[in-house]
């Protein structure tokens, strides 16, 4: 910055070399930042009307577990507040009673009421979802016994059920063979250069193979869709070398083959809807939708392939399909479509809220609850609320509802905008952790750690100009 602004400006060059850049400065400052960002949630929670939490566990490089804890609150002016509310590091085990105590201990902190809690969304973990001693489990019991009238709804995290459906598609003979090819290619360094050297030469449309990652969600389909757009360049390369291996076989076959563009699109699909599923600030009745489309979508495709109608599997349209082939695959769908049922039985179980929420002018009043039926019958009489509901998205409609005569709609409505479908924010949270506390920077504490994450992942604004009138002396730096 000096160099730049004693070129650009230099006039200005003592201002910037004033400003202090030592480490401890640098600590000061981030503290301060996200103190005051904790500060203005602090402020916005004790506005709520209803929040949730998700929450999600891992260690970071020195083995320490640290609980991400996630908010999302609404306020009676249909304001939504989605924030980190806490990092807990678990020192010693990480039990459910560990869980629930830094749980427990976040939400004295912060002033928050379990009777205000709607519902908690975990990534399933058995310390989380035991039906014993899990997370979920005691605090449920903390809440009857504190407030039995209250009941809170829990989630398993969307993406994270979506990723296990996978294993119910019997395609174990078609990823293992692919994931050895690339395996054998990536792993040795001279095999890896040669091969990429090859397909420079050759013009081929990608420049590499992907490595498997059983952990990230869009691994498989993405290796399986470039072996196959480089089968050819793939074979070449194996047979120039002399290599043997299970891939170059199975090619041969074209029951295989079949199987492996089968695949390819399945998968891809998957990935597709995983994508979807993914992002900040999406509310649960929107991505239950995706789910329950892509449902009807298997059945569809199950229909079509028993039929020997590829119009969705266009690579299968290039293979010599079988009746049997077809009648296997759509068999491998309708397996899918039941895991999907199974899996996603937890948010099946509110779909009747989730229609009433998205789609109120249009919903059966026989099926809505005894306290909103009268409101929910005014609201289809009234032709003006109609254009409403067309014209402004949907959080902005419930907002504008009169506050007396829908009183119980409004309230309704707030507890489902602050339910949390998913754990990707907190997936995507140790992302951050982990490039921030990496090798080298492995002795950053935990409240140093906290205060980063704060920051990097907050959507409020911090207060500058308080921070700044509060700062009582400046060190140069040196």
């Amino acid at each position: 910055m000096v160099d730049a602004v004693s070129v650009v400006c230099p006039e200005v060059k003592s201002k910037v070399e004033a400003i202090s850049l030592s480490g401890r400065t640098i600590v000061r400052r981030i503290d301060a930042i996200a103190v005051n960002i904790h500060e203005q949630l602090l402020t916005a929670s004790g506005r709520f009307q209803w929040f949730s939490i998700a929450l999600d566990e891992s260690t970071d490089i020195q083995d320490t577990a640290q609980l991400l804890i996630y908010i999302r609150g609404i306020d009676e002016n249909f304001e939504i507040t989605e924030e980190l509310i806490s990092m807990e590091s678990l020192k010693d085990t990480t039990t459910g009673k560990d869980l629930f105590n830094s749980v427990i201990n976040s939400s004295i902190r912060s002033g928050l009421t379990l009777n205000k809690l709607a519902s908690i969304t975990t990534d399933g973990a058995p310390s989380l979802t035991s039906k014993h001693s899990g997370l979920v489990k005691l605090l449920n019991d903390k809440i009857k016994e504190d407030f039995p009238l209250h009941s809170v709804l829990s989630f398993h995290c969307i993406i994270h059920q979506e990723s296990l459906c996978k294993s119910s598609l019997k395609l174990k003979h078609v990823i293992e063979p692919v994931v050895r090819a690339v395996n054998l290619i990536r792993s040795r360094g001279l095999k890896h250069k040669q091969f990429r050297s090859f397909l420079e030469d050759v013009e081929a449309d990608f420049t590499d193979v992907l490595y498997y990652t059983n952990v990230h969600w869009l691994s498989i389909g993405k290796v399986l869709k470039r072996v196959w757009d480089l089968k050819a360049e793939i074979l070449m390369f194996l047979k120039m070398q002399d290599i043997s291996c299970d891939f170059l076989n199975e090619m041969e076959s074209d029951e295989w083959v079949c199987d492996f563009a089968f695949a390819v699109y399945i998968m891809q699909k998957l990935n597709e809807l995983n994508t979807k599923l993914q992002g900040k600030g999406i509310f649960a009745h929107e991505l239950y939708l995706e789910v329950k489309a892509f449902q009807w979508k298997l059945g569809l495709f199950a229909k079509q392939l028993n039929e020997q109608k590829f119009i969705h599997f266009p690579l299968l349209k290039t293979q010599s399909v079988t009746q049997e082939s077809s009648d296997k695959y759509s068999s491998q769908l309708m397996a899918l479509q039941k895991e999907f049922i199974r899996r996603f039985a937890d948010f099946k179980a509110v779909e009747g809220l989730f229609d009433l929420l998205n789609s109120p002018l249009a919903c059966d009043i026989k099926t809505t609850t005894k306290e909103l039926q009268i409101e929910v019958i005014h609201l289809q009489a009234d032709n003006s609320l109609k254009m409403m509901f067309e014209s402004k998205p949907l959080v902005e409609f419930y907002a504008s509802l009169h506050s007396k005569k829908f009183q119980n709609l409004k309230k309704f409505a707030r507890k489902m905008f602050v339910l949390f479908a998913s754990t990707y924010i907190c997936e995507q949270t140790f992302s951050i952790m982990k490039i921030n506390k990496r090798k080298n920077r492995s002795l950053l504490t935990d409240s140093n750690l906290q205060s980063v994450l704060r920051i990097s992942t907050s959507n409020l604004t911090p207060n500058f100009d308080k921070l700044v009138n509060d700062c009582s002396q400046l060190h140069h730096s040196h």
